[in-house]
């Protein structure tokens, strides 16, 4: 999905329509349907219609609704907040928008998208609250749909808890501390306690709740914390619920190269957003640096989220980071992700341990085989666990050879795979033999992850690439 697939052609606001007219146009259905719409707000609703049909006029009478029975006239229009020409006749309705536009009033066309200087929503009421479901015109049942379903999810008592947050917000101001703490107070008040008295229709129990949480919040100091968060391998949907609240709730957002910018979006939108580019060949800070600069965050009181690519505690040095806290007296918390092994194997449906081939799994980094002496994890290998081998394409020659100098056998199945876990993830897959191959592969700009073992060969290669054949052709156009 490229970046203007997810760009609207509108701009979603809310209209301040309190106390002001919105003029609708028209006698039948389509000017029911705008005038039941506009009832949900306390705009003056006047309604132009010189012969409304029979149920359109009792609901006007009923509701006590100023109607204007003339004939459209350009003047009309003047001093409304909105427009809306609903009368079915496609000529007269683009008179009335052109007649609002050369007032600079927004007006909207029924069923003439070119007409409408704004849309129309389907709307699901709980008063303050109000949730608003648009299409762009393109889709009025698909948002009537939407509308059901968030009806349905929305308890009835919301507008009461809104209500009843109103009425605290004064005193919020006044006593809570802009950031971290009021945001945690609002999130306590909207899903704790108050909220279940609310829904309860215990409106007393939930004042006095409220005002427990607020001498409580307003009497705690703020002291700093950092998240260390598990961002798993790039795709927004594997992201944990736990890291998402978070990094809804937090000051400031540090994260390095490999967690993919819609990651990093789904953040508070206002969060400070630090880029610390962790990867080959772009260091744009030391991991001392990188430590400093967490601390720093927290004696300064905010809530840190430090977004590691997969899982914090495998290969994202978070024992360097953790250390620097605890030595500055900094609190922290570890929230894992789901580590690109895991998400790789997952691509290729392949079991990482075996019943009767493989009983063990080795998370290891390419980087470990460039030594003089094996790692004691490849005599593992050697027996027949599975190995995870979190490594660039450039060291894919020296994990293979290593291996079968130390005996893994040559025909022993791997599978390959760059950006694990994500939409555009390439999956591989072939022998040891073949792996070195890997290294001519200049296209594999993402991170690759290779898992060896005899387990392998369960993996689904339906989906897959085999890697020998493509080595062969560029091997051969390189001799050339």
């Amino acid at each position: 999905m490229t970046q203007q697939d997810k760009q609207l052609s509108v701009f979603p606001a809310f209209f301040k329509v309190e106390g002001e007219v919105a003029a609708v146009f028209g006698n039948g259905d389509e000017a029911y349907a705008k005038v039941r719409l506009l009832k949900n707000t306390e705009a003056r609703i006047v309604a132009y219609a010189d012969a409304p049909e029979a149920d359109y006029a009792a609901y006007l009478a009923a509701n006590a609704i100023f109607q204007i029975a003339e004939a459209f006239d350009p003047a009309q229009v003047e001093g409304a907040r909105l427009v809306f020409a609903a009368t079915g006749e496609g000529a007269l309705d683009r008179k009335i928008v052109a007649a609002a536009r050369a007032a600079r009033i927004p007006a909207n066309a029924v069923d003439q998208p070119d007409y409408c200087d704004f849309y129309t929503p389907a709307l699901v009421n709980r008063a303050p609250i109000a949730v608003a479901i648009g299409t762009e015109g393109v889709g009025p049942v698909l948002a009537q749909m939407i509308r059901a379903d968030i009806d349905r999810l929305l308890p009835r008592s919301l507008g009461k808890l809104g209500r009843l947050a109103n009425s605290y917000r004064r005193a919020v101001d006044r006593l809570v501390p802009r950031g971290a703490p009021r945001r945690l107070f609002w999130r306590d008040f909207f899903k704790g306690t108050v909220a279940d008295h609310v829904e309860s229709d215990e409106i007393s129990l939930a004042r006095r709740e409220a005002t427990r949480l607020l001498k409580g919040v307003a009497a705690d100091r703020l002291e700093g914390r950092v998240f260390l968060v598990g961002a798993g391998p790039g795709a927004e949907d594997l992201l944990t619920l736990r890291a998402h609240r978070l990094m809804m709730e937090c000051d400031a957002i540090v994260y390095d190269a490999l967690v993919p910018r819609e990651v990093v979006d789904m953040g508070r939108r206002d969060a400070e957003r630090i880029p610390v580019s962790k990867r080959k060949g772009c260091h744009s800070k030391s991991q001392s640096e990188i430590n400093a600069l967490l601390v720093e965050l927290g004696q300064a009181g905010k809530r840190v989220v430090r977004l590691k690519s997969g899982d914090p505690l495998i290969f994202g040095r978070a024992g360097e980071e953790m250390a620097a806290l605890r030595d500055a007296g900094i609190a922290y918390e570890i929230v894992p992700g789901v580590t690109s092994a895991l998400a790789a194997a997952a691509d290729f449906e392949l079991p990482l341990t075996l019943r009767g081939v493989s009983s063990s799994l080795v998370f290891t980094t390419g980087h470990d085989l460039q030594g003089n002496v094996l790692p004691d994890w490849a005599t593992l290998a050697l027996s027949g666990a599975t190995v995870a081998v979190y490594m660039g394409r450039t060291v894919a020659a020296s994990v293979a050879e290593r291996l079968m100098a130390g005996g893994l056998a040559e025909d022993t199945t791997v599978a390959v795979v760059e950006n694990a876990g994500r939409r555009d993830s390439r999956l591989l897959h072939g022998t040891l033999k073949e792996l070195p191959g890997l290294e001519v592969r200049t296209e594999l700009t993402g991170p690759v992850m290779v898992i060896i073992g005899d387990a392998v060969a369960g993996a689904d290669f339906s989906r897959s690439e085999p890697l020998g054949a493509r080595v062969t052709a560029e091997l051969e156009t390189q001799r050339i």
